[in-house]
């Protein structure tokens, strides 16, 4: 806060003076003479401008309104310069060299803490442009409505600004009667969906009342004025009734010797209203119309003060609840009881320091119970630390340390946007419009091409910010970029369209095997004479789930042409040829053409398959086949491991003999971002470790580039040090082996 003194240039009207001088009253004489400084820059707005005159009246009022709540110098200068910094131009102050613009204005002359609460009041205004349309009912409504209530909780981003606000709306309500009926309907509805339940979270109690009272005048004027009928006494006399009460209760709670703390208050009409609709009764049915709290540090205190108020006054037959014994579903726990006192009933509620603790700030909090509705958990843990702060605001305030409390970051995790239809959606801080885009619907984020915010072009990328416009503009037809998976490019922030986009490439790959598988499938069956075989029953045969899985595997060859043979041509319809037996004979382990000893023996026929193309030092299995010898496997090869149990008995041990100098086959898939180039930069990856490229196969589609190469190795290391160089070329998203 820079010190200022008050300019003598701007006269006090001497109505206004009482008001101001008494807000200004508790603070220390710097910021008093800038308190006085800020309602003569108002006054003297309000004497130049006739027609400004009741907006700067609201802002006194507000203003006086946040002193009543203990808010510190700079939210109420800056509620007194609201109308001001409006409407500020550099001629009025008839100053040299005067601020070009309000901010400027307001940070010279008041520091930049009351700029910046004054221009975050100015964004946190825009909720009112995005209210509850009148059609809307139900689940729709009451989720809009918390959208909007957390909306501006993210906006106002120091809650001193939401106090504000709520201060604003008071003044506003207490001034409605001069607004049109139709002014003062949408006003009033505007302040029990939205203002009204933010000063109930946040404890604002006297606040809460007056919205909830006032709005209930406009919204309900018949029923308003029934409910105020049938109250016999004006509320000033339900106050002195409570006070005679409480000052008895804490004469015979001190004579008891137990240390209790009491309040009371007078329930207000819309409460009477709610109440009376709840239980479906008249006003003579209700017992807690004038109610008093007592709080004790334990429970047996708890019953103690029970017996003192049933001792003082005459209880109401069936109106004790025994909420400790018995607590709610939402583990609150309190005694309830009704009596009365001088002709009067009146509610007296009895519990802990503890249980008041839960019930305001833990998982039994009184606002949700009260407004009902799904509990968001760490929503309502944010709302108990505010709620927390502002009990303890007089110590901080002391300390100095309440402004920087109040300006929580609570709810900077979240951004919450509009689409051009009104409706609100909250995203992570940070979202992009194609987080947004596939919030609202996968296809959309598909075909995003481009994004609108508050009507102007901005990159994909673009960081959203609380409150603006998003309109996407989408091809007909298309997908995602691989780009979007890349975190350092920033277009995606949120995991749900991150997981979406991988689905996408994922799906992709899955239709390009499939139209593989088919063409493979087709051919073999072409060759067994086997058009006419249902798909249905040859996938389930084949352990799959369904045909189009049938024809994935069989694209990715992981079902071969050869379990296909075996499963449409069983073993037991071929003609039956002898197998040779198998001679094991005591001789040398030689090198093979292959490299493998069967049963310990290396003269044996044997071929490494293809389908896994086995390396030393993979482990492998022999499978004696009709024609071709003995077909080397590794372990793992799911040909292998699928085969069937009469099938297994042709499994034979094997091992690797002297491999030292034989080259293998190996396979290498390799999935990356196409680019110019990328082939070159692969093959030279491998070309560095000196082995021989056998065969290339890539397929290039929407911009994604899958490689395939089989290369001649000696040792399986060889084959890890090769996948590690491929995986460091730009682009490359994965190099596995096949």
């Amino acid at each position: 806060m820079n010190l200022v003194q008050p300019s003598s240039t701007v006269p006090m009207q001497a109505e206004m003076q009482p008001a101001i001088t008494e807000m200004a009253s508790r603070f220390a004489h710097s910021e008093r003479d800038s308190i006085i400084v800020a309602a003569r820059h108002a006054l003297m707005l309000r004497s130049q401008h006739g027609e400004l005159a009741t907006t700067v009246d609201r802002d006194i009022v507000t203003a006086s309104i946040l002193g009543e709540l203990g808010l510190d110098c700079d939210a109420i200068i800056a509620a007194l310069l609201r109308t001001a910094a409006e409407h500020y131009r550099p001629d009025s102050l008839a100053e040299p060299k005067a601020p070009e613009t309000a901010v400027e204005w307001l940070a010279a002359k008041f520091g930049g803490e009351v700029a910046r609460l004054l221009q975050n009041a100015q964004k946190a205004r825009q909720i009112e442009a995005f209210t509850v349309a009148e059609g809307q009912i139900g689940e729709i409504h009451a989720a809009r409505l918390e959208r909007l209530r957390k909306m501006l909780l993210a906006m106002a981003e120091d809650i001193r600004v939401v106090f504000i606000l709520l201060a604003e709306r008071v003044s506003r309500m207490r001034t409605l009667s001069s607004e049109t009926s139709e002014v003062q309907h949408r006003v009033a509805r505007d302040t029990m969906d939205l203002f009204a339940p933010l000063a109930n979270r946040l404890g604002v109690w006297q606040l809460k009342w007056e919205l909830e009272d006032l709005s209930f005048r406009y919204l309900e004027p018949d029923r308003y004025k029934h409910i105020a009928r049938l109250l016999d006494e004006k509320r000033v006399e339900r106050e002195k009734f409570i006070s005679r009460v409480m000052e008895q209760l804490q004469q015979a709670i001190r004579a008891a010797d137990i240390q209790a703390e009491v309040s009371g208050r007078p329930k207000h009409i819309f409460s009477i209203h709610k109440k009376m609709r709840k239980k479906e009764v008249d006003i003579e049915g209700l017992y807690d119309l004038r109610a008093v709290r007592v709080l004790v540090p334990d429970v047996r205190d708890c019953y103690a003060v029970l017996g003192l108020v049933h001792d003082m006054w005459e209880p109401v037959i069936n109106e004790f609840d025994d909420y400790i014994a018995k607590p709610k579903p939402n583990n609150y726990r309190s005694l309830h009881t009704a009596v009365i006192a001088e002709g009067q009933t009146l509610e007296v509620q009895i519990r802990t320091f503890e249980m008041h603790q839960e019930s305001e700030l833990g998982v039994a909090a009184h606002w949700r119970y009260k407004e009902g509705g799904k509990a968001d958990k760490a929503f309502d843990a944010k709302i108990a630390w505010l709620r927390q702060i502002l009990d303890w605001k007089s110590d901080l305030a002391q300390s100095g340390a309440l402004p920087d409390k109040l300006k929580s970051g609570l709810f900077d995790e979240s951004i919450y946007v509009i689409t051009p239809q009104g409706r609100i959606v909250d995203l992570p801080a940070g979202s992009t419009p194609i987080d947004f885009a596939y919030h609202l619907h996968t296809d959309l984020g598909n075909r995003c091409r481009g994004a609108k915010v508050d009507g102007n072009i901005v990159p994909l990328n673009y960081k959203l910010q609380n409150a603006q416009t998003v309109e996407i503009l989408a091809a007909k037809l298309g997908g995602p970029s691989r780009d979007w998976l890349n975190p350092e490019q920033g277009y995606l922030v949120s995991s749900r369209a991150l997981a979406k986009v991988r689905h996408w490439f994922k799906q992709q790959f899955i239709e390009q095997e499939i139209v593989a598988g088919r063409s493979i499938l087709e051919k073999e069956l072409a060759r067994l004479g086997a058009t006419g075989q249902k798909l249905d029953k040859l996938a389930h045969e084949l352990h799959c789930h369904n045909v189009d899985e049938m024809m994935a595997m069989i694209g990715r060859g992981e079902i071969t042409p050869r379990q296909i043979d075996l499963v449409l041509v069983p073993e037991s319809a071929a003609p039956s040829e002898p197998v040779a037996p198998v001679t094991i004979s005591e001789q040398s382990s030689t090198a093979t053409s292959s490299g493998v000893l069967v049963l310990g023996v290396n003269n044996i026929a044997t071929i490494l398959a293809k389908c896994c193309k086995p390396v030393p030092p993979d482990p492998i299995v022999g499978f004696v086949s009709k024609a071709r010898g003995v077909m080397v496997h590794r372990l793992d090869c799911s040909n292998v491991v699928e085969l069937l149990p009469l099938q297994r008995e042709r499994l034979m041990p094997a091992s690797w003999g002297k491999t030292a100098e034989a080259p293998f086959s190996a396979d290498i898939e390799v999935l990356a971002v196409d680019r110019q180039g990328l082939l070159r930069d692969v093959s030279e990856a491998i070309a560095r470790e000196k082995v021989n490229v056998t065969a290339v196969n890539t397929i290039s589609k929407n911009n994604q580039a899958s490689m395939r190469f089989t290369i001649e190795i000696t040792k399986l290391d060889h084959l890890v040090r090769i996948l590690k160089m491929v995986q460091e070329v730009p682009g490359v998203i994965s190099a596995i082996r096949r």
